[in-house]
Order: C-alpha cells, then sequence, then structure tokens
C-alpha cells in the first residue's frame, strides 16, 4: 500500500494530519517509496508485536484453561470419593463456574475498556489463581462449590478480554492466526494437564494431602506467580506501547484505523478512555448479530466443555487405568493445537473466515457421530471420534471470535459484543457439565448425541448467518456511490457497523 492508497483509505479531515503535514517526531514518518518497502515494514512491525504480545497472552489463557479444567484430572484421582460427593453433585460443582463467568463477562470488558489492560488482566489473573490453590484445601461439597463459583467470577474477563485486546493491535485481516495461536494454548493445556496430573499425584501422601489436592494448590501456586511477572509484560495498545519507536506507533495506528475507520476519530481519540461511550455498550446488546455470535459459540462451546470437562473420564471408561487415560488425553490435544494454528494461518492467507468454521463444524460433527452411531460399544472408534472432534473443536472458536472481532464496531460495542458472545456461549459449558453421568458410563452415548445436537445448531446459526452478511455486503456496495455525499466521517463513525460503507467480514 503506497502513500496514494493510503490517502484513498482515510477520511479527507484526517489525511492532510496524517500524510501531508511534513514529518516530526511526534508522529513518526512512516512514508515509503514503494508498496514492498512498506510490506517489509509492517512484517517487521508484526514479528515484534508477536513476540512482545502472543506468549504472555497465549500463557495467561494456558493457565486459565489448566485451571478450570483440572478438576476433571482431580476427581479420577479421587477427589468425588475423598470429599464424599454423591448423586451428581460433582456436576453441579462443574455447573455452578459458568453463572458467574456468564453474566459477569460483558461487565468486565466494558471495565477493560474503561480501565487498562496491563492492569485489569494481571489483577484478575492473581484473584483466580488465589482461589485455584484454595480449592485444594475443600473438605466438601459445599466448599466445592463454592470454589467453583469463585474461580468463574474472577475468570470471567480473561477470555474476552483477551481476544478484544488482540483486536486493538491487530488488523481484521491479520487476528485469526494471532487468535489461534492463543487459543492453541487451551487445547496444550489439557496435554499440559494430564502430564502435570500425572507428575503430581505421585505427591499423594507429601503434607498429609492427597494427590489431588496437590494439582489445585501447586497450578494455582503457578498462576499467581506468573500473573505479578504479567504486570510488567503486559502493554496497553500501540499508542502506548513502549516497546514501539514513534514511527512504529504511527504506522501500528495508521494501518489500524484505515482497517477500521469506525473505531477512532481523530488521532487526539487513539486511546481506550477517549472511545468508551456507554450508548455503544448497548448498541452491543440490542444488535441482531449478537444473536447469531452466540448460538454459534454456544454450539462449539458444548463441544470444548465436553472435552475439557470429561475427556479423562471418557478415556478411563475405554478400559485404561487413571494414570493412561491421563497421557492418553496429550495426543488429542497436541493434535488439537496443530490443526488450531494451521486453521488459523489459511484463514488469515485466504481471507475466508466462514468457510474455515464450517470445515471445523463438520469434523466436530463427524467426531461425535463416531461415538454415538455403532449399535455396540467400540472404545477404538470412541476415541478416533474424541480426536477427529478436538481438532474441529479448536480451531473453530478463533474463526468464531474473528468474525465477531471483525464484525463489531467502534470498539466499545466491540469489546462488549464479544463478551455477550463468550458470555452467552460458555453457558454450553453449564450444559454440558451435565451431560455425563456415571450412569451412562463407558459409553456415554446420551452425553455425545447433546453435543452432537448442539454442533448442529451451531452450524446451522453460522450458515444462515453468513448468507445475512453477505446480502447486507451487495446492498451495501450497491448504494454507497450514490448516498456518500450524504454523511460525514464523524457520522460514519457514530454509525460503527452501521455506517452504509461498512462491509461485514466473510
Amino acid at each position: 500500500m503506497n502513500s496514494k492508497e493510503l490517502s484513498k483509505a482515510l477520511p479527507s479531515s484526517q489525511h492532510e494530519e496524517e500524510i501531508d503535514e511534513k514529518p516530526n517526531e511526534a508522529q513518526g514518518d512512516f512514508r515509503v517509496s514503494d508498496d514492498n518497502d512498506e510490506t517489509k515494514q509492517y512484517r517487521r512491525l508484526l514479528r515484534k508485536m508477536d513476540m512482545r504480545i502472543i506468549p504472555i497472552l497465549a500463557a495467561l489463557y494456558l493457565l486459565s484453561f489448566l485451571d478450570r479444567g483440572n478438576i476433571g484430572n482431580a476427581n479420577i484421582q479421587g477427589l468425588s470419593k475423598d470429599i464424599g460427593l454423591v448423586g451428581n453433585q460433582y456436576n453441579w460443582c462443574l455447573t455452578v463456574f459458568f453463572f458467574p463467568y456468564c453474566f459477569f463477562e460483558p461487565v468486565c470488558n466494558a471495565l477493560l475498556v474503561k480501565f487498562r489492560p496491563s492492569i485489569w488482566l494481571p489483577s484478575i489473573m492473581v484473584a483466580w489463581g488465589v482461589v485455584m490453590t484454595l480449592t485444594g484445601l475443600v473438605q466438601g461439597y459445599s466448599g466445592l462449590l463454592a470454589a467453583r463459583f469463585f474461580l468463574g467470577l474472577t475468570e470471567a474477563g480473561l477470555f474476552p478480554g483477551i481476544t478484544f485486546y488482540i483486536s486493538l493491535w491487530y488488523t481484521r485481516a491479520d487476528a485469526q492466526l494471532r487468535m489461534a495461536l492463543v487459543f492453541a494454548s487451551a487445547s496444550v493445556a489439557g496435554a499440559f494437564s494430564g502430564l502435570l496430573a500425572y507428575g503430581i499425584v505421585k505427591m499423594d501422601g507429601v503434607g498429609g494431602l492427597y494427590g489431588w489436592r496437590w494439582i489445585f494448590i501447586l497450578e494455582g501456586l503457578l498462576t499467581v506467580l506468573v500473573a505479578f511477572s504479567a504486570f510488567w509484560i503486559i502493554p496497553d495498545e500501540p499508542a502506548t506501547a513502549n516497546f514501539l519507536d514513534e514511527r512504529e506507533k504511527s504506522l501500528a495506528i495508521m494501518r489500524l484505523r484505515i482497517d477500521r475507520p469506525q473505531s477512532t476519530t481523530t488521532p487526539q481519540e487513539r486511546t481506550l478512555n477517549h472511545q468508551f461511550k456507554w450508548k455503544f455498550v448497548w448498541a452491543a446488546f440490542t444488535d441482531w448479530q449478537t444473536l447469531f455470535h452466540c448460538l454459534g459459540y454456544w454450539g462449539n462451546a458444548v463441544a470444548v466443555y465436553a472435552v475439557s470437562l470429561f475427556l479423562p473420564t471418557i478415556i478411563n471408561g475405554l478400559g485404561y487405568s487413571a494414570e493412561h487415560a491421563q497421557l492418553l488425553t496429550v495426543p488429542i490435544y497436541v493434535a488439537a493445537s496443530i490443526c488450531c494454528i494451521a486453521v488459523g494461518y489459511y484463514s488469515d492467507k485466504t481471507q475466508k473466515r466462514g468457510l474455515f468454521v464450517f470445515i471445523s463444524y463438520a469434523a466436530v460433527f463427524v467426531g461425535f457421530l463416531l461415538a454415538v452411531a455403532p449399535s455396540s460399544f467400540i472404545p477404538g472408534l470412541t476415541y478416533a471420534g474424541c480426536f477427529i472432534a478436538a481438532c474441529g473443536i479448536y480451531p473453530a472458536f478463533p474463526g468464531l471470535l474473528t468474525l465477531s472481532a471483525n464484525n463489531y464496531a467502534p470498539n466499545a460495542k466491540r469489546a462488549t459484543g464479544m463478551a455477550i458472545q463468550i458470555g452467552f456461549g460458555t453457558m454450553g459449558g453449564a450444559a454440558a457439565s451435565n451431560f455425563y453421568h456415571k450412569q451412562d458410563a463407558p459409553r456415554y452415548r446420551l452425553g455425545h448425541s447433546l453435543v452432537l445436537g448442539f454442533n448442529v445448531l451451531g452450524l446451522v446459526s453460522m450458515v444462515v448467518y453468513y448468507l445475512i452478511c453477505r446480502r447486507i455486503n451487495k446492498k451495501r456496495d450497491a448504494r454507497w456511490e450514490a448516498i456518500s455525499a450524504t454523511y460525514t466521517d464523524e457520522h460514519l463513525i457514530e454509525l460503527g457497523d452501521k455506517a452504509p460503507n461498512y462491509k461485514y467480514t466473510l
């Protein structure tokens, strides 16, 4: 993209200030002689941001998924028996996590926009690390129920915060691979959880504590340790990032403004606190596309929590010991991580979001169908089904989140809309935590069938969403040239994704 193309992409009121003025130290001069030079500059900037931002986000999300899912590892090591859980009490302990997680997510993302990510994200991480550590000391059903409730409350702001945070740094064309790199850490967490649990339970009896208690205590302490280091590592946004020089800041901000002109107005309104307006928060709740994002996310969330909470139990029911079941979860999660990153890469490369979401949903459908369809129980086929399903579940999430990140504007609406999507969708975890019961072992046909049904719901929702967005884009393309003179830059910014020149990502 050369300077003439940049000029066309910018509103005229901003063009003179950003392009025509002589470069100075405050602005930074990113103008270059040709497209190839600017492409090289932008690639160097992306690598620099990737090295600083993606590793810490991946670490935070890995630990959050590790801490919410390790109860499955602890349970097959004797948790339910040792604290006297009976009937569906274990399932209720899984379910209660999702209620505060769901309802507080939109509030948390509104607070992240209002305050600084570098303070908000590490702070909530310290809180849930403390809760996780104390979970290792629970003595009965009520204690575990309370611990899981507060874990959901304190974790509520992380995942929607991370997904919105990525949109502050990367353009829509570059977002899904970065989302995939972070979300792949969830599947790595599954593998890591099995390996950690296999080693930690060897501490059974140390300090007079059962091995499953040490799973919670040690993993909780690790979370707290990483959280304190995150206070000094996480930058807020490109405009205030101290690891970028002025030239790099200007290039990063300009790319984002061209990519999302409805998200910013003047250079003085580049920071989050200037962009926060409550009317944009409310707009996310009333937008037609929020329903489709929620249903699509719900369909996949049911599957991901079914796997993360019950995979060790499902494999244990195939005839393997608890220790071997822990280890057999590892190859499934490793394969899922590879697929997640590969799909993210090709989605960004081809700029096709919907296509890869559909393919991922199809893999989940095939996987759970293999576990349900045979008339007789075939352990190897069930394991293969879990393997295939996981390779579709984890790539689907970055695609779904990138679609919502691409299609909400401005920033405050995007932050809230994504939080609603994740919050509502995460209630699928509350549902999934009640799908699998002891009496259904070892086949768990009811649980697999319910996950399959929600997968179909999610797939149908996203197909309909795709068709609606394509229809709206065609109408806007046909009308924009005739009506463009009637809109000012400020009016278009206020309209956000409702602006007649805004195109939804497909």
